[in-house]
């Protein structure tokens, strides 16, 4: 098992796609179900699990957010309960 990639540039690059934070965060995971990690460097990754847990939250909550409405035929946002209404 590969060590996680140094997390310094994790806060400042906002470029990160969810699916390589989930992997990060996986990877993590597995290392530190794996017990061989030592115990500093383990904090160091539980608190860096947990950030990625945060973001990938955050991201989540956003498209959840975004899924709540939707773009109908006159170009109009509408929630999505209104569409599925209007079709019964």
């Amino acid at each position: 098992m590969q060590p996680v990639e140094d997390e310094r540039n994790e806060e400042t690059d906002d470029k990160q796609t969810f699916e390589a934070d989930m992997k990060k965060l996986e990877s993590i995971i597995q290392q530190l179900e794996e017990g061989d990690v030592p115990l500093e460097k383990a904090i160091e990754m539980y608190q860096t699990g947990m950030k990625l847990s945060k973001r990938c939250h955050d991201q989540l909550q956003s498209v959840e957010k975004q899924m709540d409405r939707i773009v109908n035929d006159t170009g109009e946002s509408v929630p999505l309960e209104l569409e599925d209404q209007q079709s019964n």
